[in-house]
């Protein structure tokens, strides 16, 4: 049979890389990145490549999956739903909706069907016991977001294309493909604009990636980004530097500000942080003297005790130096289907219930995913009882998973859509797997709204699904469906109630994904009412994607809180401010104690969260799950490289290779996350044959950003030991 050629975007990251498939008798036998797609023209990962495996992996699951005692039986669609239902009506009849939790995990933002479609499953069950990845994430970027500019989406990248300067925090593009900034092919990217007299300013505790080809790089203590951030708004402010430009027509609070981050010298900065005071004023002028510059912080500065006071200090500088808005400089996308001002528009809201046990406020309807567990396993009224997982691995991805382990075996009834048996599913009762990312089309709903330039790109799939497997939005509708029927009993309601139940079901039912993006684009900004009359009918026939141009000014017409302007100020930063201020004064900038190093995480261009490691093109070759440390202080503690060492913290311990380097900070150590396979349920053979150690045994559920409830991740207090004679611990 002769190859076929195929194009579509990869949904494995934040980069939507338009690719190439060659397909000969129903096999991918090659995938090549698309030179004419308008937004990655041409550059491909390791992880796209993978996508074949992904698609024939035989430990993917293709059928329903029942748990009874120890064994998995395959049993009918009919059978898992119905059943499903029944149990999780039971446990919401009993203990009220809220009982059951749903919890949506990394690749959730990449399909479009659990974009779509997933209210259907849970506005039968009326929860607010609603958890994702984004609180061991990007929280604060989008809680700054929603305060300041009026919408939790309403996020701005680097214009790198026309930028002049870049100051990048606790971001590894070379790994990553951005983070919160869909760019692909970074590289390029960045030697244009070093090319034309441009310069990248790394800040990060470890010499990663991205450090090798930045012009410059400093070192930094995990936890102290704030205490430069806001030394930097310091220096701009006291030494009359700031210029907001046409940006002080529209923002209030500018004067409030400067007075509130005067006591944040440099000085009390390099005391924290290891960047001493004048490299701290530098830094702050040259910023403020670039032509066009932008100032980028990521998961290192957002994964900490300060992170929404981190992303707060970002936004500000750019604000202060008028690069917000402003070409070169930070720059809010626009994309087709707008999820800012399109219809069903979600802004947010903070602090309308609170978790039961800490009382963490939630954000945008959900909960801190760090208080998951203690919710289960915390007796009383409210206890939740049955959860929901849906392409997820809290488990390993969300602090103290051990504890979760426990509390996930504890639960009345759980239930997990996905396509792995992995280190969370394993406790379900039912698995119900979707069709593969290959055998269901694609539009990028999400990140678009992050994207350095305005593009759009439909992609059709490649495979017919195989006969009798459901979408994830079809699994959505028929739970949802049931569960209405089964606590929402249409006997007991008028006939016009009862009618209009019906008709929502078969109006989810008849409108997948395809048709609600036709909608959209039609009545988006780039549809009927403009000159791109933009369509799906118009996106199918250009398989490579559309270009809608560079990113333009936007504000103040984007914003979204009532007066359209900016608001740099409210009553919980206010009093951030003066807390950090009043832990800066304690604060003694060495290592929590003697002997304890900090533990950060890091990226890995060829792995992806906990759920790309079955993929034998991705871990071939030496392992990359050891823990960094540098040189010195495995000599002081007398270990070698290469050594199996303990780590501690205070909710747990593994044993774990050491890697000495002399790239990253002295009383640092690191250990990427998404590893520790080696769990006994797991049907992952090539993962269990690369297990590694889950650094989310160490991390602390305890530890968390107070206003955004976002889980701290990096700068956890460890010590690292050699490991003792006795049986290790199992991890």
């Amino acid at each position: 049979m002769d190859e076929q050629i195929q194009y579509g975007a990869c949904n494995l990251c934040e980069a939507i890389c338009g690719l190439e498939f060659r397909i000969r008798d129903g096999h991918v036998v090659s995938i090549r990145g698309d030179e004419r797609d308008p937004l990655s023209r041409g550059h491909i990962c390791p992880k796209a490549v993978a996508l074949q495996d992904l698609h024939e992996d035989p430990d993917r699951l293709r059928k329903p999956q029942k748990r009874v005692g120890d064994q998995w039986l395959e049993v009918s669609w009919d059978e898992a739903l119905d059943e499903v239902a029944d149990r999780l009506a039971e446990v919401a009849r009993q203990h009220g909706g809220s009982a059951v939790a749903g919890y949506l995990g990394n690749p959730s933002v990449h399909n479009w069907g659990i974009m779509t479609h997933s209210s259907a499953l849970f506005a039968p069950l009326k929860t607010r016991s609603r958890y994702s990845a984004t609180s061991v994430d990007q929280l604060p970027h989008q809680l700054v977001s929603y305060w300041l500019y009026g919408h939790q989406l309403l996020v701005n990248v680097p214009d790198i294309d026309r930028s002049q300067f870049i100051l990048m925090l606790g971001a590894n593009p070379m790994a990553s493909n951005g983070s919160l900034w869909t760019v692909p092919d970074f590289r390029k990217r960045l030697k244009a604009m070093q090319a034309r007299g441009g310069r990248l300013v790394l800040i990060d505790p470890r010499r990663t990636e991205t450090a090798e080809v930045a012009d410059v790089h400093h070192f930094i203590r995990p936890g102290a980004d704030a205490a430069l951030l806001l030394a930097l708004l310091q220096v701009i402010f006291e030494e009359r530097l700031a210029q907001p430009g046409r940006l002080a027509g529209f923002t209030d609070g500018l004067d409030e500000a400067a007075a509130l981050v005067a006591p944040f010298t440099p000085e009390r900065a390099a005391a924290v942080s290891g960047i001493d005071a004048e490299t701290i004023r530098s830094l702050a002028r040259e910023l403020a003297a670039a032509k066009a510059a932008a100032v980028y912080g990521r998961m290192g500065v957002s994964t900490q005790a300060h992170g929404t006071l981190c992303q707060w200090a970002i936004a500000m500088l750019n604000i202060v130096t008028g690069n917000l808005d402003r070409e070169g400089g930070m720059m809010f996308p626009h994309p087709a289907m707008d999820l800012i001002k399109g219809a069903g528009s979600r802004p947010g809201h903070y602090g309308a219930w609170k978790s039961r046990v800490r009382g963490l406020p939630e954000f945008g309807g959900e909960l801190p995913v760090a208080a998951l567990a203690e919710e289960i396993l915390t007796p009383g009224d409210g206890q939740l009882r049955a959860l929901i997982t849906i392409a997820g691995n809290p488990v390993l991805s969300t602090p103290n998973g051990r504890q979760l382990e426990t509390a996930l075996g504890r639960l009345d009834f759980m239930v997990s859509i996905d396509c792995y048996r992995n280190e969370t599913t394993r406790f379900a009762d039912f698995i119900l797997p979707p069709t593969g990312g290959l055998e269901h089309d694609h539009y990028d709903i999400i990140f678009h709204h992050f994207a350095m330039r305005n593009t759009a790109k439909y992609s059709p799939p490649l495979f017919a699904r195989p006969a009798g497997a459901l979408h994830d939005w079809e699994i959505f509708v028929a739970l949802g469906r049931r569960l209405r029927a089964r606590l929402q009993p249409h006997a007991r309601k008028p006939l016009m109630q009862r009618l209009a139940a019906k008709l929502k079901d078969e109006f989810m039912m008849r409108l997948p994904p395809h048709r609600m993006l036709d909608h959209a684009l039609r009545n988006g900004p780039y549809g009927k009412r403009s000159s791109h009359k933009l369509s799906l009918k118009k996106l199918r026939a250009v398989p490579e994607g559309i270009d809608l141009g560079p990113l333009q000014a936007e504000l103040p017409a984007r914003l979204c809180n009532k007066t359209r302007r900016i608001q740099c100020l409210n009553d919980e930063l206010r009093a951030e401010l003066r807390r950090y201020d009043t832990v800066l004064a304690t604060q003694q900038g060495e290592a929590p104690r003697d002997g304890e190093l900090w533990l950060i995480g890091r990226r890995h261009v060829r792995s992806n969260n906990s759920w790309m490691h079955n993929a034998q093109r991705l871990v071939k070759g030496k392992p990359r799950h050891q823990l960094f440390m540098h040189t010195q202080d495995l000599a002081v503690r007398n270990l070698r490289d290469g050594q199996i060492v303990r780590v501690v913290s205070r909710v747990g311990r593994i044993d774990v290779e050491v890697q000495a380097t002399e790239d990253i900070m002295r009383g640092v150590v690191s250990l990427p996350h998404g590893w520790g396979h080696a769990r006994p349920g797991v049907q992952q053979r090539i993962a269990r044959e690369h297990a590694g150690q889950s650094v989310n045994d160490l991390t602390d559920e305890r530890e968390l950003d107070l206003l955004s409830g976002n889980a701290a991740l990096n700068g956890v207090p460890v010590t690292v030991l050699a490991q003792p004679l006795e049986t290790p611990h199992a991890a």
